[in-house]
């Protein structure tokens, strides 16, 4: 029977490509993690691979198949499978937990299906890690070393780490005085002054020493205060009992003849005497 390993092999470089594509953060896919016969295993949903391969960012990969719709998407997943690069498998309990990864099994009929799951047998590419590996191996003989290096070498790395130990201790002097300044001040002139208010806020490494110095004066919540508006269809007595004794009443727009203002000739009128 031929192993996991040979299998792979087999497939074609397009194939290849679109699973390494795949297998990247390029992609986008939501992995999740389960465990398959007691190993922690990486597995996807159907659904998140077909957006992958329909996504801006698959167009860009170069030598691979062309694809444009779900169907075709569905498709280029399906054949993927022979090449066991990736297997769909049923999900189970979790292994603890209900935050804890869930057991996850291979099922007998391998077919794609957008709503399924399916587990990665593949690590993509490692390059990354050899990189890291060797790297890290580099450093490690490098301090081993240290003795037989050269003497400026030895000496430039030894001023660098007393300047780097001088200015952690500088920047712990400033924390200190900074509190020691602001204690005496708060004596003195309350509410306090701070020295580089912004020294321990999420900002940059400028902004933290602007402005020099700031009182410590509490922010204000400031707040829109809503004027209470007396119902709709209340009559005159209610509404001044609600606005606690002024009454407002509102005019509509008068057209310019309404408003205009009457004549202002004098008129004289006879009144009849009530003695009479």
């Amino acid at each position: 029977m031929a192993s996991k390993d040979d299998t792979q092999a087999k497939a074609p470089p397009e194939t290849r490509n679109v699973l390494q594509f795949l297998r990247s953060s390029k992609s986008g896919m939501k992995i999740r993690v389960g465990a398959l016969n007691g190993k922690r295993v990486d597995y996807f949903k159907g659904k998140s691979a077909v957006k992958a391969l329909l996504s801006p960012g698959y167009a860009k990969v170069k030598n691979v198949p062309k694809v444009t719709t779900e169907a075709e998407a569905e498709a280029l997943l399906q054949s993927s499978i022979q090449y066991a690069f990736y297997l769909r498998v049923d999900r189970g309990a979790p292994t603890g937990s209900s935050t804890s990864p869930r057991h996850v099994t291979v099922v007998p009929q391998q077919q794609f299906a957008q709503d399924a799951y399916f587990v990665w047998l593949y690590e993509g590419s490692q390059w990354t890690t050899y990189a890291g590996g060797l790297l890290m191996v580099a450093l490690m003989l490098a301090a081993v070393m240290f003795p037989l290096w050269p003497p400026a070498m030895r000496l430039g790395v030894w001023y660098l780490s007393i300047a780097m130990l001088g200015l952690l201790g500088a920047f712990f002097g400033l924390a200190i005085i900074r509190l020691i300044f602001y204690i005496i001040t708060v004596v003195i002139a309350s509410p306090g002054i701070w020295i580089f208010p912004q020294l321990f806020a999420d900002v940059g490494v400028i902004e933290s020493f602007i402005p020099f110095w700031e009182w410590d004066v509490p922010k204000k919540k400031t707040g829109k205060k809503k004027k209470a508006k007396a119902p709709v269809g209340a009559n005159p007595e209610e509404q001044l009992a609600n606005n606690g004794g002024a009454f407002i009443e509102e005019v509509g727009d008068e057209s310019p003849e309404q408003s205009r203002p009457g004549s202002r000739s004098a008129r004289v009128e006879e009144v009849p005497d009530v003695d009479s």
